[in-house]
């Protein structure tokens, strides 16, 4: 079933991410479509927060993966840790060879948003939230939940 909504401000997409923390569980995969400046960190901001996760979220365009610990809140739950992780600066998958992608999306106790994941889609479980990002203007977004 596909949702869309509109978000008007980086805030609104950033309690985007806040809401569907409260939905994902441990294992979960959220896929993360979209074109550059499409909202795509902004979202990761708000979900990580949800998280529990109180530091900085910067896109890790250029180190490609990001682990964060999970506060005890969501130890509790099963999940140990957020990993954030962009392939926009992959070419194709011979360049994430070594960075362990499969160990880190299959394991249960990890919880996964995937910046680019259309370089990856092989390795990508079937269970997973994909979330197709627009840019409409200004800071209006237009987000599609599958």
């Amino acid at each position: 079933m596909k949702k869309t909504l509109f978000t008007k401000s980086y805030q609104e997409t950033q309690k985007l991410g806040l809401e569907i923390a409260k939905k994902v569980k441990d294992g979960g995969i959220i896929a993360l479509y979209g074109n550059l400046g499409s909202g795509k960190t902004t979202f990761v901001q708000g979900l990580a927060r949800g998280l529990g996760i109180k530091g900085k979220i910067i896109s890790p365009t250029f180190i490609i993966v990001r682990k964060y610990e999970l506060g005890i809140k969501n130890k509790e739950l099963g999940a140990k840790n957020f990993y954030h992780i962009d392939l926009y600066r992959v070419e194709d998958e011979k360049d994430i060879t070594g960075l362990g992608l499969d160990e880190i999306i299959s394991d249960l106790e990890n919880i996964v948003a995937i910046e680019w994941p259309e370089k990856i889609e092989k390795i990508l479980s079937d269970q997973r939230i994909n979330m197709h990002f627009e840019y409409i203007e200004g800071d209006k977004r237009k987000i599609e939940i599958e």
